[in-house]
């Protein structure tokens, strides 16, 4: 059920995005590269959310049916509130864990990536925060809370989360930011300004950074980003680059002390052969000098197009994937992500960008030859539109590439 309201929610953030843009135009809020690369790491999490849901749900289904300490009958009124206030109040729980242990800020630091601030940042999620977001959650499958009502007010934290990652709204009446989490309090959240980190981890309900002493009030300009950058397009070393580094410090550590806090302790925790914790340093937007690498305007149209075709196709995979046989699912996501990391290779003009596309399109003019002879209906129709469009893209590429010689 969460899956699938996440799914339906997708194409009206899309249009909320075009909105946001087009409102914010001549501002700098959007990077057209960067923006599709956040829209990049949402889906490739959504893609390995069709895998992962069988732990997620299977764990939390096996607690509630074996230890569940409370038996509820029914879902009543009260339960859903009650419901509701508990997972943010886990989620906080969680979200706070996750800036101060490094194994869960390896996961959560995909989220944070992002150089700007705008409602494309809002789906810029981890492949992992599932399964690190599990065990904090499961006080409430033994409290008795069913599978579906967990997972319906799950999904509505997260969608609730989505119109806070804005700009454009600056403050709200001071109820409302007394009590809710606010376009201003989750801007402190994504700083990396040294007075801003780790602060406001709430995910609906401020009050619990107000009652548990990690509230910061915006004041001046906030700087988003890491730390230390990223300096990547590529979906895929975006969710790994903070585990690789995890396993450089266990590497440079002279103990079991240190190779444990190297996994355990805060982001910012170094050996003593690296010089011991990283501090951050003040920051300013005229200082920060973000990751912009330029393209042609032939080869920003080719990537809106590659991704403007897959992106409907990755969303009717969220909405059914879970239900396609195993086999289907696993070719279906790989083609994906594959595609995705193809966008972000594009941008940054890597050496082996145009032989992976090449490639990329091969392979869907063969899957689009297996649905065409292996299917009727609309099926086959589907099959007819992939191959057309990936011989056109081939020539499209290839006349991009003649051009820049």
């Amino acid at each position: 059920m969460g899956a699938l309201l996440i799914a339906m929610a997708v194409p009206m953030f899309v249009v909320l995005i075009g909105i946001e843009s087009w409102i914010g135009r001549g501002r700098g809020i959007y990077r057209f590269s960067d923006a599709v690369i956040d829209l990049s790491c949402g889906l490739a999490s959504r893609m390995f959310h069709l895998f992962d849901f069988v732990v997620v749900v299977g764990v939390y289904t096996w607690v509630y049916q074996h230890a569940a300490y409370i038996e509820i009958e029914g879902t009543p009124w009260w339960l859903w509130i009650v419901a509701f206030v508990a997972v943010d109040l886990l989620y906080y729980c969680w979200h706070r864990a996750s800036h101060g242990v490094n194994v869960l800020w390896a996961v959560h630091a995909v989220h944070h990536q992002s150089e700007d601030y705008n409602l494309a940042v809002a789906l810029r999620q981890a492949l992992f925060s599932s399964l690190t977001g599990l065990p904090f959650y499961l006080p409430l499958a033994v409290l008795g809370v069913p599978p579906l009502v967990f997972g319906t007010c799950n999904a509505l934290n997260t969608l609730y989360q989505f119109w806070i990652h804005t700009e454009l709204i600056r403050t709200l009446p001071a109820p409302v930011e007394m009590v809710m989490n606010t376009p201003s309090h989750h801007r402190v959240h994504h700083g990396i300004n040294p007075q801003y980190l780790d602060r406001n981890h709430a995910g609906v309900f401020i009050v619990w950074d107000r009652l548990l002493g990690t509230f910061e009030p915006e004041s001046e300009e906030v700087v988003y980003g890491l730390v230390s950058p990223l300096r990547s397009f590529n979906p895929i070393w975006a969710n790994l680059i903070h585990l690789v580094g995890i396993y450089e410090l266990i590497q440079a550590s002279e103990s079991t002390r240190e190779r444990l806090a190297a996994i355990f302790a805060g982001p910012a925790w170094r050996p003593t052969s690296l010089g011991g914790p990283k501090m951050a340093p003040p920051v300013t937007r005229q200082s920060q000098k973000k990751y912009d690498p330029e393209y042609s305007p032939a080869r920003g149209a080719y990537i809106a197009a590659t991704f403007s075709t897959l992106f409907p196709w990755s969303v009717w995979l969220m909405a059914v994937g879970q239900n396609l046989p195993l086999n289907t699912r696993l070719v279906a996501a790989i083609w994906v992500v594959w595609t995705l990391a193809q966008c972000g290779a594009l941008f940054e003009r890597k050496r082996w960008a145009h032989a992976g596309e090449y490639a990329r399109l091969l392979c869907t003019c063969l899957l689009s030859l297996v649905f065409i002879s292996t299917t009727a209906g609309l099926g086959h129709h589907l099959g007819w539109v992939m191959l057309s469009t990936s011989g056109l893209s081939a020539l499209w590429l290839r006349r991009i590439a003649l051009n820049q010689q």
